[in-house]
């Protein structure tokens, strides 16, 4: 989904832990200052968010895989399951897990990308600038699935 410029992207973080939803926030604020965020803390929240009547459809999911409640997964397949525009979002799975089973579950499911979350800025801020510029009509061309 390519966005054309002076476009504000409209981009969901789901994360039950607030420093790391303030820590890609503010990094991804610093690569894209005009990106529309939504933090939400549980996956509940998330669906019920995406499902409102008069919900925004996000431009991108950043989906912590790790959270009590709903898990990072179960929303992912929750949302590729859906009708219309929803299951066509750009979800990228968040985890401090580089284990082979989470990786190859979230590629099963639909998601777009894995990546290990960064512990440094600088790190998190080069990855968001990465990401920021795909084209995310290639990816289907996409030579690697797991990002950092």
């Amino acid at each position: 989904m390519a966005v054309p410029k002076n476009t504000s992207r409209h981009i969901f973080i789901v994360d039950d832990d607030e420093d790391d939803r303030d820590f890609l926030a503010d990094a991804l604020l610093d690569v894209d200052p005009d990106a529309i965020i939504r933090q939400l803390e549980d996956g509940m929240y998330l669906m019920k968010s995406l499902l409102e009547s008069k919900a925004v459809v996000p431009d991108l999911i950043f989906l912590d895989i790790n959270r009590p409640g709903k898990s990072g997964l179960e929303c992912l397949r929750e949302i590729k399951m859906q009708d219309g525009n929803l299951k066509y979002v750009n979800v990228i799975m968040l985890s401090t897990s580089s284990g082979p089973s989470d990786i190859e579950s979230a590629r099963e499911l639909g998601a777009s990308f894995y990546a290990v979350k960064p512990n440094s800025f600088e790190v998190m801020r080069l990855f968001l600038s990465e990401v920021m510029k795909m084209d995310w009509n290639l990816l289907d061309n996409r030579k690697k699935f797991r990002l950092i």
